[in-house]
């Protein structure tokens, strides 16, 4: 078991959220709460880094304009990143904290912030999965 996946989901608990599934082995932990924009969000309790990731659209094109823009929200959000996956083919919010001084505002921020950004750029997030 990962050494700090107990905090972890103690702090997810404590947060309200609900555990879609869970690899304590695997230092895992899934969690979906709608009403804060977030969705099958993966919890990764590594060796000393927390990763957060959650798959936000399939990204159908390397359009520039698509690809400028989404570096031009980065600049936006609070905590984290849109990345691509290793294709190129997904576009998934990714943030990383340090699990050894990790305190539960600041686990809270970054889930905050996947549902600030959705709220803030859905329609786009929307027209981009189409294009």
């Amino acid at each position: 078991m990962a050494k700090h996946f107990p905090k972890v989901k103690d702090y997810l608990f404590e947060l309200g959220f609900n555990i879609q599934s869970e690899d304590p082995t695997e230092g895992l932990i899934v969690i979906t709460d709608e009403d804060k924009g977030v969705s099958n969000l993966v919890i990764d309790c590594e060796e000393e880094i927390l990763v957060l990731e959650q798959f936000i659209f399939p990204l159908k094109s390397d359009d520039p304009q698509i690809l400028k823009r989404l570096l031009q929200i980065n600049r936006e959000i609070v905590h984290g990143a849109l990345v691509l996956d290793e294709e190129g083919k997904k576009v998934i919010f990714r943030d990383t904290l340090q699990l050894e001084n990790l305190d539960l505002n600041e686990l809270e921020a970054s889930v905050n912030a996947i549902g600030l950004m959705l709220a803030e750029h859905a329609n786009e997030f929307i027209k981009f999965s189409k294009e």
